[in-house]
């Protein structure tokens, strides 16, 4: 089932000599469960692409379908109700308040929805518990690490339990050991919780670990590719020894005397 479907998106900027086509017609279809790379050189229109998924923005022409629902025939209030419920982001820019607690960051997006207070601690809790931070609940984000604030903004990403994770290099800003920390936490979750997890990243090794890898080059999808059925494919072509026709096991080996004809 697609969550997630877009028809002839085009975004451009500006008008006239200065207007600029950052896409140009995309056709994509992303299926629950999915994890996809969206890969490409800078304003090669992954990040727009991204931006448009998630409804963040509004397409100049085509359409963004969230589970069946046309984004353009919705109102702007049942976006903003839909993207805070179904997705959750992760950027390489932490965008948490560094003079609040760690758990006050996490619970925005309840907050946002109009969750009681409760409520809001307990599932918040329950999201730190997940990325092994409840007992920074009470810390300043200022004084956590960059790895720590990854992994608490991953915890805000899913406090709403969210259908799909957006996530935008998410790490960019750390160093390989902790990028990997982060990359496994991401992938845990799109494979045991069975998130979408939409990835745009330069990192070729991040994009291949992902179910697919799709390459934006000048606005346009240049390939899509999928690591799974490549994987059942190469299974698929891997040379077996058949059994015999007549006898239904397999040919024996002939036995050749030294020195005999062949």
């Amino acid at each position: 089932m697609n969550i997630i479907a877009t028809r002839g998106l085009k975004k451009s900027y500006g008008k006239k000599s200065s207007r600029f086509d950052a896409l140009k017609g995309i056709n994509l279809d992303i299926k629950e469960g999915e994890s996809v790379a969206i890969i490409g050189k800078s304003g090669s229109g992954k990040s727009t692409l991204m931006h448009l998924l998630a409804l963040l923005d509004k397409p100049t022409e085509g359409k963004v379908g969230i589970n069946g629902q046309i984004s353009s025939r919705l109102k702007e209030r049942k976006i903003n109700k839909l993207r805070n419920r179904e997705f959750g982001f992760v950027f390489q820019q932490f965008f948490m308040n560094s003079n609040d607690t760690v758990l006050n960051n996490v619970v925005l997006p309840l907050k946002i929805a109009g969750v009681s207070g409760r409520e809001r601690k307990k599932r918040a809790m329950e999201a730190l518990k997940t990325v092994e931070l409840d007992d920074k609940a009470r810390s300043k984000a200022r004084n956590l690490s960059g790895g720590q604030k990854q992994r608490v903004c991953i915890a805000r990403a899913l406090v709403n339990n969210p259908k799909v994770i957006f996530a935008d290099e998410p790490t960019g800003n750390l160093d390989s050991n902790t990028g990997k920390r982060v990359e496994d936490l991401l992938f845990s979750l799109n494979v045991n919780n069975g998130i979408t997890l939409i990835v745009v990243t330069h990192d070729q090794d991040l994009a291949e670990r992902c179910d697919r890898q799709i390459h934006i080059k000048d606005g346009l999808i240049e390939s899509d590719s999928n690591r799974r059925e490549k994987e059942q494919a190469s299974e698929v072509a891997l040379p077996t020894n058949r059994p015999s026709k007549k006898t239904g096991s397999l040919p024996k080996k002939r036995n050749v005397k030294k020195g005999a004809k062949q």
